[in-house]
This record gives C-alpha cells, structure tokens and sequence, in this order.
C-alpha cells in the first residue's frame, strides 16, 4: 500500500506515521495482491477530539472510515477496525454473489482467520419498510429546515434550481452536507 498521511490542526510525526503504516498493514492479509491504491489519511484534533479518517479506492468500492477519540493511538486503532468489519461484510456480500452467480475470483482471500470470522459475523441486509413520496421542489435551505422539523439526520429533495433529486444530511460535526447527482 502506499499512504498519503496528511494532519490537520496536528504536526504528523514519524511515530505517528509508523503507527498508521503498521496498522493499516494489516488490512493487506484481506486481500490476494498487494494494494496498488493509494491509501488516504487525515489525521486531525478538533475540541481535543482526535479524529483519523481513511479512504480506500479499489475496484469497485470504497472504503472508508473516521473515528474520534481523546487518544490519536485509540482513534487509529478503532479506525483500522472499522475497516475491518467492512471488509468483511464485503466479502461476505461478494461470496453470496459470487455463489449465486457461478464461480469467480474474488479480490479479497478465500483462507485464513477472516474466513472464519466472516462467517460468524455474516449480517443479512433486510429492507424492514418502504416509503413512498413526492419530491417537492425546494432550495438547500428549505431541505435543511424540513430535515430539522421532520427530526432526521438527512432529507431527499428535488433541487428547485438544477432540477435533480438531492440529499441534506446532519453531519457528526453538527454542520450540513449536500449530496448532488454527478
């Protein structure tokens, strides 16, 4: 794997970018080749809540995960782990695919531990209930305050001014996110 380690309100020190290298090592035995993806991370402190998020492109998917914690040490590890557990459901959705649809190679490794792991901790993906609605036409402005009076963490809205369907949602930072078409 190569890394862009990158720190934001933090000076990332060789320590510091050793430990995410080693950790983030880890994640190779998931896989049959080694990552030729580079692998982005940003290390940053905000309110004296250290945050890591990693970003990384294969074929296909997007992994990708941040954490936050009073420890830079505690958040990287939390971090690695959450990328993990996506791994794993991955690759679980890839071998019930793959199953279905006859034999294929997959990216990520057939043996070892995670195997095992994986099939322990196979989640099925169930749609528990359906909405139906009409898009009404609004601005980003409008979208945020029907989110916030409807009480929910994001909202889909027909974008009055580009005329396609658009996401507002509640970010962990308590700020505002907008998801457009591309």
């Amino acid at each position: 794997m190569k890394y862009n380690i990158r720190g934001q309100n933090i000076q990332v020190t060789d320590a510091l970018r050793d430990y995410v290298e080693k950790k983030l090592s880890r994640l190779d035995r998931y896989f049959e080749e080694p990552l030729t993806s580079e692998v982005h991370v940003t290390l940053s402190v905000t309110k004296n809540k250290h945050g890591v998020e990693v970003t990384i492109p294969l074929q296909g998917v997007m992994l990708r995960a941040e954490e936050k914690n009073d420890d830079m040490y505690a958040s990287i590890d939390l971090v690695v782990d959450k990328l993990e557990r996506q791994i794993r459901k991955y690759k679980t959705k890839l071998n019930r695919k793959f199953r279905q649809e006859g034999s294929l190679k997959s990216l990520i490794k057939e043996e070892g531990g995670a195997v095992r792991v994986l099939e322990e901790e196979e989640d099925e993906l169930e749609v528990v209930r359906t909405k139906r609605f009409t898009l009404k036409p609004m601005d980003v402005e409008e979208a945020i305050l029907q989110m916030n009076m409807v009480g929910h963490t994001f909202f889909v809205f027909s974008n009055a001014e580009t005329k396609e369907v658009n996401v507002v949602y509640k970010r962990s930072d308590g700020k505002y996110g907008l998801i457009e078409q591309g």
